[in-house]
């Protein structure tokens, strides 16, 4: 009993009034390691087999199913994450369509996307909270608990909040590309249009020749060509270029080409139309920002000119009075 009271008094010393939460913590931590390989070897549940069709032979090959049937391999992350995905994927059906559209809305198009996003939520949040106590164990004097607290808890969240700014940085930067690089996109299908090619034939030289100039408009481009040639329902190819898209430009583009197929009306004199639409959209945007820029210099200018100049000015007579009223 006196050598736990004397181990406490030496944590106290040491840590300081948070020693019971540092305690915890590392006890959580340490448990949490210690599960983490045993989650990793848990054996595959062999119902999957008979749901998925696959056969495993003696030798520990699979045949047949659709487990064989592969465009890419996975990585090793990817199958790791694979066995905790039930932790890193949400139950709601909903939740789990809005996260990944979201991700490929942002260019990440991959089957593990949620959980590989969910598990740098995670580790870079418990790393920067790791971080945080670690600045607080170094502090050489004591603080109070409210600083210990937010030196803590601000990293963290910090980390928590930095992949979800990312994607979200990342998918704004995706949406602007798509938006400035569309008005050419469509008077250059125009062009293939009228020089006899098909819609499909015209998407993918457009995808060809844009490629350097916008590279995720024809990433898009191609997308929709390969997904047509694969035998696709070309409406419904469309509209999901316009969900990966999220703009609102290529979704009216998407309900043009649509209603232009179901009424029978020419694919060119659409095109046309809508073109010209989006270079009037383009100007007025352009026209927008000009408008903007004076008022953003204008507050420039106050903010770094008129202050110096005050200075200037004033400061002189300033001086003038302080010296007077001191004498």
């Amino acid at each position: 009993m006196e050598s736990l009271l004397n181990s406490w008094t030496f944590l106290n010393a040491a840590i300081g009034p948070l020693a019971p939460f540092v305690i915890v913590g590392t006890l959580g931590i340490y448990m949490m390691l210690l599960a983490l390989p045993v989650v990793l070897k848990k054996e595959e549940d062999p119902f999957s087999k008979l749901r998925t069709g696959g056969v495993r032979l003696s030798s520990g090959k699979d045949v047949g199913g659709p487990a064989q049937i592969k465009l890419r391999y996975d990585s090793g992350s990817a199958v790791s994450l694979d066995k905790i995905a039930k932790y890193l994927e949400p139950e709601d059906e909903k939740e789990l369509s809005e996260s990944r559209l979201k991700l490929i809305q942002a260019g990440y198009r991959s089957k593990t996307a949620v959980r590989t996003f969910n598990f740098a939520k995670l580790v870079m949040g418990l790393g920067f909270l790791f971080i945080g106590l670690l600045y607080i164990l170094i502090q050489p004097g004591e603080l109070k608990m409210m600083s210990v607290i937010l030196a803590i808890v601000i990293p963290g969240g910090i980390g928590y909040f930095l992949p979800i700014y990312w994607v979200e940085r990342r998918r704004q930067q995706r949406q602007e590309d798509v938006t400035n690089g569309f008005p050419d996109a469509l008077d250059l299908m125009l062009v293939c249009v009228e020089a006899g090619q098909s819609l499909d034939q015209a998407i993918l030289r457009v995808a060809t020749e844009i490629k350097h100039s916008y590279p995720t408009l024809s990433e898009e481009f191609e997308i929709v060509s390969n997904e047509m040639r694969a035998g696709k329902d070309r409406v419904s190819v469309l509209r999901d270029m316009s969900e990966r898209c999220g703009v609102t430009d290529v979704s009216s583009f998407v309900t043009v080409l649509v209603q232009s197929a179901k009424f029978g009306t020419s694919i060119a004199d659409a095109l046309r139309v809508y073109a010209s639409e989006m270079r009037d959209k383009r100007v007025l945007r352009a026209e927008e920002k000009a408008n903007v820029l004076p008022t953003k210099l204008t507050i420039g200018t106050m903010m770094f000119t008129v202050p110096p100049l005050l200075i200037i000015l004033v400061g002189p007579s300033i001086y003038d009075i302080y010296v007077n009223l001191l004498s």
